[in-house]
């Protein structure tokens, strides 16, 4: 079981086939689940479909509902309607949007002339139309190119998630895009949940070593054990800046800050580097492999 809060953007982790597209179509009310409930701002999407499709927009990577001899604004008033707006609704709503989306120079091009961004911008105002309070963005960046994406991924968190205060569900197997995007994460492997929580949470408990960035003064040879590695970067005159792996055994760190001081180094500064995403996954590939009959 998992649980999103309003408000906030929740990234949904794992390979392919991990069930992120299909966990994001059944909240969507586009397929129905094969056990289990799931439940949209307290709403049950098999029982009440019609309402749940009211508080969701969805969007994907591979759009291909789109019009393309149409217009952009053209497009936006024909989904628009189908949403239950009138004419004049859609047209202003769909200019607003367009306008929010950094588009309005772009409303009366023909769709077919979009770029690949121009397109998931596009998706996003669609999604928006009537609304809705979620959205559910399936691998939104996927298909474009790293200007782009880096501009989509500022805007989903500025503009939708900031200003407009829309919680957002993110699917993807972009590792840095969800840490740098999600307050919360959920990792998914076949269907099965296997961690779910802050980064720091996630990464709670798995094997391997902590990571440090130290910056010694005076330091000649790094002490040596078998509980760290202590890799030297870059040296810059007197300064040494290390890279350490730790054991995660309570005394390892201690003991490596107590080598240095005695190998007469100075301690400028220390930090603690965060796995990324990619390492969690390397951690968590053994056990799941193990498990596997």
């Amino acid at each position: 079981s998992l649980e999103t809060r309003a408000g906030e953007i929740f990234g949904i982790l794992g390979p392919n086939g991990a069930g992120k597209t299909t966990f994001l179509k059944i909240l969507a009310g586009l397929i129905l689940p094969t056990a289990g409930r799931a439940l949209v701002g307290g709403i049950d999407v098999a029982r009440h479909d019609q309402a749940v499709k009211r508080s969701i927009g969805f969007v994907t990577s591979d759009e291909r509902s789109f019009y393309w001899r149409l217009t952009g604004l053209e497009n936006l008033e024909f989904f628009g309607r189908l949403y239950g707006l009138s004419a004049a609704q859609a047209r202003s709503i769909g200019r607003s949007l367009l306008q929010v989306m950094e588009m309005e120079a772009l409303a009366d091009r023909q769709f077919m002339s979009y770029s690949t961004g121009m397109k998931q911008r596009l998706a996003i105002a669609r999604a928006l139309l009537h609304d809705p309070p979620v959205l559910c963005l399936d691998e939104p960046t996927r298909s474009l190119d790293p200007i782009a994406a880096k501009h989509l991924r500022r805007f989903v968190i500025e503009r939708l998630n900031r200003e407009r205060g829309k919680t957002v569900l993110l699917a993807t197997h972009n590792l840095q895009e969800a840490e740098e995007m999600c307050g919360r994460l959920v990792v998914l492997d076949r269907g099965r949940v296997l961690r779910q929580g802050s980064l720091a949470e996630i990464t709670a408990g798995l094997p391997g070593r902590d990571h440090y960035i130290l910056v010694v003064s005076g330091l000649g040879t790094p002490p040596a054990d078998p509980r760290w590695s202590v890799e030297v970067e870059r040296r810059d005159g007197t300064l040494a800046r290390l890279m350490a792996a730790v054991d995660r055994d309570g005394r390892a760190f201690s003991d490596l800050l107590r080598g240095l001081l005695e190998a007469r180094g100075t301690i400028v500064s220390c930090a603690r580097r965060e796995p990324g995403l990619q390492e969690v996954f390397d951690m968590m590939a053994p056990d799941e492999e193990r498990s596997d009959p």
